[in-house]
C-alpha cells in the first residue's frame, strides 16, 4: 500500500499541475495559496491575460541569452505564478492573509524539479499580500519553509547595506 502524502507533499503536487499550464519555455511555476487548510487561489506564470506569450512566438529571454532569475522587465512578458496567485484571489474577492504559499517548478523539456525561489519582486508582493508563509521543494525533492517575516529584516538589511556602500 502506497504511503498517504503529507498535506506539504500533497499541496506541492496540486501546485506542480497548476504549473503546467504555464506557456512559459524555460520554466513552468504554479502556485497555490491554502488558507485554513483550503485552496484559495492558484497562479502559474505566463503573460498577462490576453498578451502574447513564448509557447506561441519563441522566447525573448532565450534570444538574448538572459540568464534566470534576472531581467524579467526587459525580455519578459510573464507575470509569475506568486504574482498571479495573489491577483487570482484579487480578481474573486478573495481573502488570503494569512495563508501559505505552496510553489513548484519544473523544467518544461524533462519535467525534472527546478529551483522554486520567490524573486525579490515576489517576495515584496507576498509580503504585502500578508502571506504568512512560502513552502517549496528544492531540485532534491527536499521540503523548504519561509518564514515570509524574514523576508522584510532580509530586504532591509540589504537596502541599508546597499545604500551606505553607494553613500560612501
Amino acid at each position: 500500500m502506497q504511503a498517504r502524502p503529507t498535506k506539504d507533499e500533497y499541496y506541492l503536487e496540486i501546485a506542480k499541475a497548476v504549473g503546467l499550464r504555464s506557456p512559459c519555455l524555460r520554466k513552468k511555476f504554479g502556485a497555490i495559496i491554502v488558507l485554513n487548510d483550503a485552496i484559495v487561489s492558484t497562479g502559474y506564470n505566463g503573460p498577462p491575460r490576453g498578451g502574447v506569450n513564448c509557447y506561441d512566438v519563441g522566447c525573448l529571454r532565450e534570444k538574448m541569452n538572459r540568464p534566470h532569475y534576472s531581467a524579467y522587465d526587459d525580455s519578459c512578458p510573464a507575470v509569475h505564478a506568486e504574482e498571479n496567485s495573489i491577483i487570482n484571489a484579487a480578481r474573486n474577492g478573495t481573502k488570503v492573509m494569512g495563508g501559505v504559499l505552496y510553489i513548484q517548478g519544473v523544467s518544461p523539456e524533462d519535467g525534472s524539479l527546478v529551483e522554486s525561489r520567490p524573486c525579490h519582486r515576489c517576495r515584496r508582493a507576498l509580503i504585502n499580500a500578508g502571506i504568512e508563509e512560502v513552502v517549496t521543494r528544492n531540485t532534491g525533492g527536499e521540503i523548504l519553509h519561509y518564514n515570509v517575516a524574514e523576508w522584510i529584516r532580509e530586504d532591509t538589511e540589504e537596502y541599508i547595506r546597499k545604500y551606505n556602500e553607494v553613500a560612501k
